[in-house]
């Protein structure tokens, strides 16, 4: 914790008594500066005093539990992400038979454990948003599932701590003749694959990112007898963190992000899945095709150091003290995939729509930059149904002396709900912080002068129009604290293409 302190890492959160004692009695033998200190203590109580509740906001403790779920509801919807729809959905007609599969179709996670955990009143469930729509399951999955559900659950050890991952319930085995009567009687398959997500624990890539042999086996086996009768196969994902698609996407007709959608998420999935609402998510992460593609792979988790666990909440941590290089400096993420040009499974940005948008009329403000420029366009609803584009605005800086990502997301807008045939101008301004990198020789925030090029997309990926402008002269847009500067010399990666 004392170089912790040094580097300008104000909050060790939660912390520990060791570790607070370790701070203390690095300031009785010298080794941590008051004067560090105090910086530390000073930035903390800026971000207090800056609070509602230091400012003496009045709460009522009265909520509006109806209003509330009617925005719960919205965000959720808001939020869902169509990756593929091979004619699918939405549901074609009223009445329509679901045969449900998955553990997480019964029992829906609707967010994480630890801090972002919320007592929540109820969560509403994919098959109970679906019966609440209009329609009912095929029943007698539904009593064999939720029976596995309850059955396996009472096999479960009673949760430590409110920071414990709840382990998930393993997928129930089903023959094939069971599949192929359901096949028979029922018009679809819906399929929901679920993980469970929370602090304090790395992920793992066996299980966790990619899918568990039983879930792969579900999969296929539930396509297959569908196919087999000309029957459609849509794939839910009910999860918190990204996961391995690329192997099994192909098998499925449709697959549907729904994340953890919180206490409303089966009433928000049923209306994506019914056509109430259109979806109009996208991604805010990649989906690679390995886990050996993404930039961070080859150093996690690390070097293990020696020494005894840290307590953590009261119990001895999961991990273990480790020495990571962050070699993949700047290329994470989007960053990475589009500079290097590495595929990916869906792009940063990726979300398809029940209807189709023309991107037209890009124009700048100004073709020099000064102080701002505004970047406007016209989005045309070409569809059949109505339905909302989110325009993203990308941005790739002119080279200098610094490694620079290929693009930048540095804007973006949703429509209102647009009708077929209807436009909407969206615009969006750029300030001289978002044409800005970080140098950190000059340990300051500047925007090269040169030439700027504006892409505007519907993801990182499916660039629609792009323009230029110039900035005649440097601007030193912001000058930092000599923060967490690293203790070794790290060779960072770079972009051996060029950047820009």
């Amino acid at each position: 914790p004392v170089q912790q302190m040094k580097a300008g890492n104000d909050l060790i959160m939660p912390g520990s008594p060791k570790q607070a004692k370790a701070i203390a009695d690095a300031v009785k033998n010298g080794e941590l500066p008051m004067e560090t200190l105090d910086e530390n203590i000073s930035r903390i109580l800026k971000v207090v005093f800056n609070s509602t509740v230091f400012k003496g906001y009045e709460y009522s403790d009265k909520p509006d539990l109806k209003a509330n779920a009617i925005i719960a509801r919205q965000a959720a919807t808001e939020g869902t992400i169509l990756l593929k729809n091979n004619k699918a959905l939405p549901f074609s007609k009223p009445g329509i038979k679901i045969a449900a599969y998955g553990v997480s179709s019964y029992d829906f996670i609707s967010g994480g454990s630890g801090s972002g955990d919320v007592n929540e009143a109820y969560t509403i469930s994919m098959v109970e948003g679906l019966e609440n729509a209009g329609f009912p399951v095929e029943p007698t999955l539904k009593t064999i599932y939720s029976e596995w559900v309850k059955q396996e659950k009472a096999k479960q050890p009673k949760r430590k701590s409110f920071m414990e991952l709840p382990p998930l319930v393993p997928e129930m085995p089903l023959d094939g003749q069971t599949l192929n009567t359901k096949a028979e009687i029922t018009d679809v398959a819906l399929i929901t694959i679920g993980r469970n997500s929370g602090e304090t624990t790395d992920r793992e890539v066996e299980g966790d990112f990619k899918l568990t042999a039983k879930e792969k086996s579900l999969i296929s086996k539930v396509s297959k007898a569908y196919h087999a009768h000309g029957k459609k196969v849509i794939l839910i994902l009910n999860i918190g963190n990204v996961v391995e698609t690329a192997s099994w996407r192909n098998e499925v007709d449709a697959i549907v992000l729904a994340w953890q959608g919180g206490q409303e998420a089966g009433n928000a999935l049923a209306d994506i899945l019914t056509g109430k609402i259109n979806p109009s998510g996208k991604l805010a992460t990649t989906f690679p095709m390995h886990y050996s593609d993404i930039s961070s792979a080859k150093n996690f988790p690390g070097e293990e150091l020696p020494g005894a666990k840290e307590e953590f909440m009261g119990r001895m941590s999961r991990g273990k003290d480790s020495k990571v290089v962050y070699e993949e400096g700047i290329y994470v993420g989007y960053r990475y995939f589009n500079s290097f040009g590495s595929k990916t499974a869906y792009p940063f940005g990726f979300g398809l729509s029940y209807t189709t948008f023309r991107f037209d009329n890009l124009s700048l403000s100004s073709k020099n930059f000064e102080e701002e420029l505004t970047v406007s366009i016209d989005i045309t609803n070409t569809g059949k149904v109505a339905g909302k584009e989110v325009v993203q605005l990308y941005l790739s800086a002119p080279l200098s002396t610094i490694d620079k990502p290929v693009i930048e997301l540095k804007g973006f807008g949703k429509t209102k709900l647009l009708q077929p045939g209807e436009t909407q101008i969206i615009s969006i301004k750029l300030s001289s912080k978002d044409l800005s990198s970080f140098y950190a020789g000059r340990s300051a925030w500047i925007a090269d002068a040169g030439t700027y090029v504006v892409k505007v997309g519907a993801s990182s990926e499916d660039i629609k129009a792009s323009g230029t402008f110039k900035l005649e002269k440097e601007i030193i847009v912001e000058k930092t604290h000599k923060v967490l500067v690293p203790e070794e010399r790290i060779d960072e990666m770079t972009n051996v293409k060029g950047s820009g």
